[in-house]
């Protein structure tokens, strides 16, 4: 199936069968009701790649069948915001008469926001001169004269142009509050708006009889962060790509919460500094007492390999562990360990890829 062929009629479908399957996948752990969050039918993903085929004076999008690599053309995506199937149409419509802008064009990679902005990114496989700065700042103004808040960025081999900011600022609402983010080109965000807005508030219905602080590891741009901060005197959390950390800075500051701090480490080197085996200069300068802190309360948001043996050992030490996975199998593996000592609580399926076999799984596991 070519990813442009969603069905929304076929939808709930889809969903049911994802929630049998992680049911089955968790069937040997004894789990309270599974809570489903779905998402939108169509328009849910912030973010799309296409790749740029040139066919004479012609220029469209193109997507690969991921079971027969035979690629196909694209001119709308249902499955991608309102926002980018606007703006695909008019960037290669505009591209498409002038060579600075289309020689050597071979893809375009859009982030769009639920607050209405969008970067578009445009990789050549040539350098980028003066010409080329010159007419994507004139296409710029012109989209934006339109109504559009975009911003261009123009990529080639060891070369970055950016027209004017490489990020976008996003809104989610949370209950009744709004959370503004700095989502940076390139980093990780959450791709489902909709269903990123749901996962905050099950999060933070989980937390809300919380006393204490929180740790968490793995926290990106500090996006559960600065919405569980409500339900804890403190939180301390920890991410190790820089421009994540940057970024949950900026939010911190632009929400004005002041009961947040984030550490630059890894959870492997957060756990040998929490149990003393080593000492971390980081923490010195950054006056970071961690025994200071009192927390029963963990969370975890780990990569698709998930916890390791050691981290997951760690994690056992605090009451509460509050884990969401992108990858059941793994977090069936880190729960074989973590059950030992913990029972699930809260269960949830979050259908931030729908159509397709990704789920999205959340636990709150308690001490037994």
């Amino acid at each position: 199936m070519a990813s442009t062929d969603i069905n929304p009629a076929e939808y709930q479908a889809q969903l049911d069968e994802k929630a049998a399957r992680i049911q089955n996948i968790f069937q040997d752990f004894e789990t309270p009701e599974l809570e489903v969050f779905a998402s939108p039918a169509e328009h849910y993903r912030m973010r799309a790649e296409f790749r740029v085929w040139h066919e004479g004076d012609d220029l469209y999008y193109i997507m690969f069948n991921q079971e027969t690599r035979e690629k196909y053309r694209v001119d709308q995506f249902p499955a991608a915001s309102r926002l980018i199937n606007d703006m695909m149409p008019l960037l290669v419509d505009a591209i498409k008469p002038i060579k600075a802008l289309r020689h050597k064009l071979f893809q375009v990679d859009f982030l769009s926001t639920l607050s209405g902005e969008i970067l578009v990114s445009m990789l050549y496989h040539r350098q980028l001169d003066d010409a080329w700065v010159a007419e994507a700042t004139a296409l710029k103004q012109r989209l934006n004269d339109e109504g559009f808040n975009v911003n261009f960025i123009g990529r080639a081999r060891k070369q970055k142009i950016v027209l004017d900011q490489e990020f976008v600022i996003e809104k989610l609402k949370v209950n009744d509050r709004v959370l503004t983010y700095k989502q940076v080109e390139n980093s990780f965000t959450q791709p489902n708006g909709e269903v990123a807005q749901k996962m905050l508030e099950w999060a933070v219905d989980c937390t809300q009889d919380s006393q204490g602080d929180l740790l968490e590891l793995y926290c990106g741009n500090g996006n559960f962060s600065l919405a569980l901060a409500q339900n804890f005197e403190r939180v301390l959390a920890t991410e190790l790509a820089k421009p994540s950390v940057d970024s949950a800075q900026f939010n911190i500051a632009v929400n004005n919460i002041d009961n947040v701090q984030i550490i630059r480490m890894s959870a492997e080197d957060f756990t040998d500094a929490m149990e003393g085996r080593r000492e971390f200069r980081r923490l010195k300068d950054q006056n970071v007492d961690l025994q200071s802190y009192n927390c029963n309360t963990i969370f975890v948001d780990p990569p698709r390999s998930g916890m390791d043996e050691g981290t997951c050992r760690m994690v056992q030490g605090y009451d509460r562990i509050m884990y969401i996975s992108c990858n059941p199998d793994t977090l069936k593996e880190n729960l074989d360990i973590l059950s030992e000592t913990h029972r699930i609580t809260r269960f949830a399926l979050f259908d931030q890829f729908p159509y397709t076999h990704h789920m999205e799984a959340g636990v709150l596991l308690e001490r037994k």
